[in-house]
């Protein structure tokens, strides 16, 4: 099975789980994880806990919602599609009207096929998402509606996975787990930040230690940075916020709040190597998580990368993100090997120097070449080009931004160089 089909299969399989940012629906689901990631620790924090200015909210599951008209017929039923409920909607059970009852309705007049993603996370009220053709053919008459959901004090959950390397600096990864049935907006991100662990953790000469959390949006980060924020601003020096990275339409970037983060770099390194036409986005574009982590006081150095942001794609936020039309295993896999690019960056981001004085001979150690062409014209000069900047103030990647070339050419003429004993690195 390819890595893509792989990350697909997992889509599947979480894809009927009912999440929010607590309950049921988020345990189950980081139990599939920890099955896919033995090492991967849920952790639980009590409703009420405050976490900087926010407080964790009383926990929410539910187990039944419909709406019936007079003759018994379910109009809406949460069984067939988790969206079909307002998160967080508080029990009802009763007869209302047609007009009472469209108070609590919420469609999309201008996409009428698509089931609407609402939520009520700190405000008590109760609802039902309805594709707005439906909606059009209601008629007057009484309906009844039935929602059997629990609101009270239990714990919010999230899960972390931490990776040692050779060094105590750390590269932080975050994705969420708190949508209900949506692809590209809620699976894509931790099934490509799975099975992005499984890569990492199959490389046992990794330099850098990685920290991964799969976490409810906003107050998972939250609390998260409550916990940890001490240990996250002395050891993180570069990280991810993984969403929207899973279908074929194109690549995107949203950066850290400096913009000019190693993070942000990296970021924008790996897209280049894979479309150069990935789109660019701003700090005032930011929606996700990016939000909490480089708020000013927390100021990690934090970048998205994603395929079609959040909020760009029509089918966002509504029962259209699926796993037919919109993420595919194709995109998937790409959207894991933008992220994978990234990482073998940061991990092979070395400060070449020379170590002969004036510039070195290469021709007596077989590393110029022997026929001038046009493109061993190109190959001389950007080895020249390198060794010109490699003084051992400069990172691999700085010197292929000055110079303009691409990065991975430019490691493997170090390790040629390092090989000849022209040159040493340090990290």
């Amino acid at each position: 099975m390819t890595v893509g089909n792989e990350m697909y299969e997992l889509c599947k399989e979480l894809w009927p789980i009912t999440r929010s940012i607590t309950g049921d629906g988020v345990r189950e689901t980081l139990s599939i994880l920890q099955r896919e990631l033995p090492n991967l620790k849920v952790h639980a924090v009590e409703s009420g806990t405050h976490v900087f200015d926010w407080q964790v909210p009383n926990e929410w599951n539910i187990s039944e919602a419909y709406i019936e008209d007079e003759q018994g017929e379910r109009i809406i039923d949460f069984k067939n599609n988790n969206l079909h409920i307002i998160g967080y909607s508080i029990p009802v059970d009763k007869w209302v009207s047609l007009d009472e009852l469209n108070k609590h309705l919420y469609s999309l007049p201008e996409q009428p096929n698509a089931i609407p993603y609402i939520t009520s996370y700190y405000k008590e009220r109760w609802g039902f998402c309805i594709t707005h053709t439906m909606r059009q053919q209601l008629n007057e008459q009484k309906y009844h509606v039935v929602i059997k959901s629990e609101l009270k004090p239990g714990v919010l959950n999230y899960a972390e996975l931490i990776i040692p390397g050779k060094k105590s600096q750390e590269v932080f990864i975050s994705t969420y787990v708190c949508h209900p049935s949506m692809a590209n907006n809620e699976l894509s991100g931790p099934v490509v930040t799975t099975q992005i662990a499984k890569y990492i953790q199959d490389n046992n000469d990794r330099n850098y230690t990685y920290r991964i959390v799969f976490i409810p949006e906003t107050i998972g980060s939250i609390t998260y940075l409550s916990k940890n924020i001490d240990h996250l601003k002395k050891n993180v020096f570069a990280g991810f916020n993984v969403s929207c990275i899973g279908d074929d339409r194109c690549y995107s970037y949203l950066p850290s709040r400096v913009g000019n983060s190693l993070s942000d770099r990296v970021a924008i390194a790996a897209l280049n190597l894979i479309d150069k036409s990935f789109k660019r986005y701003t700090w005032l574009d930011r929606g996700s998580d990016e939000r909490q982590y480089c708020a000013p006081g927390i100021d990690l150095p934090i970048a998205t990368i994603m395929r079609s942001k959040y909020g760009e794609y029509p089918e966002y936020h509504t029962s259209l993100d699926d796993l037919v039309n919109v993420v595919t295993s194709t995109g998937l896999n790409g959207g894991f090997n933008a992220l994978k690019t990234a990482l073998d960056i940061i991990e092979s981001n070395v400060y070449p120097k020379i170590e002969v004085f004036c510039e070195p001979q290469l021709g007596k150690r077989g590393l110029y070449p022997t026929l001038s062409t046009k493109e061993s014209g190109k190959q001389v000069r950007a080895m020249m080009n390198l060794i010109t900047y490699s003084d051992g103030s400069k990172s691999l990647l700085e010197i292929s931004e000055l110079i303009e070339e691409n990065y991975f050419s430019l490691l493997d003429i170090v390790k040629n160089l390092v090989n000849a004993e022209v040159m040493t690195v340090t990290y």
